[in-house]
């Protein structure tokens, strides 16, 4: 940053000629890029804007006509100030039609009523500009080279924004086109007030070019984007008089590169809105964000959480989906991430379809999760009921939804979301089909998935199925287990489930006599097949 007038006048060579502003005194923060010693009264042809001008004033106009004009050329060029030595052209004081005019211009007119040489200030400025422009080049290598870094090791768009906004000591937002803040950092200053009306400020600020300074506000702003293809803004707050320094439009301008090569390098692998969405809802079940952050966020997405009822949901694939299980064993990474990326773009279709408000995210390699904020209970219903049929209207694949049991509370929805989950886990398995699930209707099999970490279930069903799955009976104990569960599903109907099993019957009638003597049960008894049958599913539970 190039040093300011009011820089100059503390310098040792000028304070040595006991300088005395007279004029202008409000643009004393004015930067000086160059210093020119001139005794002509049409210096401000050879000046290019931001020189602090020295003369002793011996060719100067004789006219107060003559020094209105020549302080105006001054100004209009952008000189930065004015220094007069007194003593030779005038003895006492610069004439007062000349402090008017430098007044009414906002040019700083400084008197030096001391005989000072004029080359040691040029050469003390000098160095300061030099100095100046070194640390500049300095500061504008580090920041290529921090955001080079950042670019390598894959920083998320929250990274790079919390980058800046140290760099800058200044708060800093991206934001989508609709003026939907993705990431932000408040710096020193509070984050609620930062976002407050966040979209209609955004919308006020004005601008020309990719990057533009608003001086009304103090927000400098970068259009962010690649290819053609604009997708957001970076903006960050300046805290200057001045237009801000190059520095700082650098780092911005470099920022958004970062940001834009991110975008290409991720495109096809989850969209922005996607990732900030998906790390709203982790911070809600990691509980590593506050609820408060939670709701400041996705209210500056254009998702309020508070006050509202907010229902988690999660969706997955069926575990019998033909297309699903043909590809299973043979899905690449690859693959498997496109068909999650397809299922969430699914899921934010869904969402806009319905026009229901809420976050929607990946939770991990196999389920994505909504979390709907609804503006009351009695909509819950209704709007789990249109959710639904959108979602599988507008997939190829057969899809579960889990849906989570309503809250009015932000740190609550944790809850929701996790039961959503569970449902949804054990809904895989459910021979009745339904737009959607919620506990009521996994009965058996959601209860014991909910009490599958606990240890007494575990105890029980290697009690009951034990012998079955020691590594003695190898394949065959898998065999047994495999026409049990044909046996009880069937309701312990042998026709029907020899047939399912495809065997004849005096093969499946052996299977079930050494299923007895291994267990040490009577498969006719209803009791016993109750409790073998509690015992599959609840093996299912701890195997899911």
């Amino acid at each position: 940053m190039f040093p300011t007038v009011r820089d100059v006048l503390a310098l040792d060579p000028v304070r040595h000629g006991a300088p005395r502003v007279v004029a202008g005194a409000a643009g004393l923060d004015r930067p000086v890029r160059w210093v020119h010693s001139a005794e002509v009264p049409d210096i401000a042809g050879l000046l290019r804007g931001g020189e602090l001008v020295l003369t002793t004033g011996i060719g100067m106009p004789a006219s107060d006509a003559g020094l209105r004009t020549f302080i105006a050329e001054l100004a209009e060029v952008g000189c930065s100030g004015l220094v007069v030595e007194l003593g030779r052209r005038y003895t006492l004081a610069v004439p007062k039609s000349m402090v008017i005019a430098a007044e009414r211009a906002g040019l700083p007119l400084v008197e030096l009523h001391r005989a000072t040489p004029f080359v040691p200030i040029t050469e003390a400025v000098h160095a300061l500009i030099l100095d100046a422009q070194l640390a500049e080049l300095t500061a504008t290598e580090e920041i290529h080279q921090r955001f080079t870094e950042l670019t390598v090791e894959g920083a998320d768009p929250a990274d790079v924004v919390r980058e800046v906004a140290q760099l800058a000591h200044a708060p800093v937002v991206l934001e989508n086109l609709a003026r939907q803040v993705l990431a932000y950092d408040p710096a020193s200053d509070r984050a609620e007030l930062l976002l407050a009306g966040w979209e209609a400020f955004s919308r006020s600020l004005r601008g020309e070019g990719r990057t533009s300074y608003d001086p009304a506000t103090g927000w400098l702003s970068t259009t962010v984007g690649a290819r053609g293809h604009d997708w957001g803004r970076l903006l960050m707050r300046y805290a200057g008089d001045a237009p801000p320094p190059s520095r700082l439009i650098i780092l911005l301008e470099r920022a958004a590169s970062t940001l834009a090569l991110d975008r290409l390098v991720r495109r096809d692998e989850e969209g922005l809105e996607h990732q900030v969405h998906r790390t709203l809802l982790t911070g809600l079940l990691e509980h590593s964000r506050s609820a408060a952050e939670i709701a400041l966020r996705a209210r500056a997405l254009g998702v309020p959480l508070e006050r509202r009822r907010l229902v988690g949901l999660v969706l997955r694939r069926r575990e019998d989906d033909p297309a699903g299980a043909a590809k299973q064993g043979g899905r690449s990474p690859v693959a498997a991430q496109l068909q999650l990326r397809e299922l969430t773009d699914g899921v934010g279709a869904a969402l806009r379809e319905t026009r229901l408000p809420g976050l929607c995210g990946a939770l991990d390699e196999h389920s994505v999760g909504v979390l709907l904020a609804l503006p009351a209970a009695d909509r819950e219903p209704a709007a789990l009921a249109a959710f639904a049929e959108a979602v599988h209207k507008g997939s190829s694949q057969a899809l579960v939804i889990g849906a989570g049991s309503g809250v009015d509370e932000i740190r609550e929805a944790r809850r929701s979301l996790l039961e959503a989950g569970q449902v949804a886990q054990v809904a895989r398995h459910a021979t009745r089909q339904a737009p959607y699930y919620q506990l009521t209707d996994v009965g058996l099999r959601g209860l014991l998935h909910l009490l599958r970490g606990d240890a007494r279930l575990q105890t029980y069903v290697e009690r009951e199925l034990g012998p079955l799955l020691t590594s003695r009976s190898g394949a065959q104990g898998e065999e047994l287990l495999g026409a049990l569960r044909a046996y009880l599903s069937c309701g312990r109907n042998k026709s029907a489930a020899a047939a399912a099993l495809h065997l004849s019957r005096p093969a499946f009638y052996e299977r079930l006599n050494r299923i007895g003597r291994l267990l040490n049960v009577d498969l006719e008894s209803a009791e016993d097949c109750l409790s073998l049958h509690v015992a599959i599913l609840a093996l299912d539970a701890l195997r899911d």
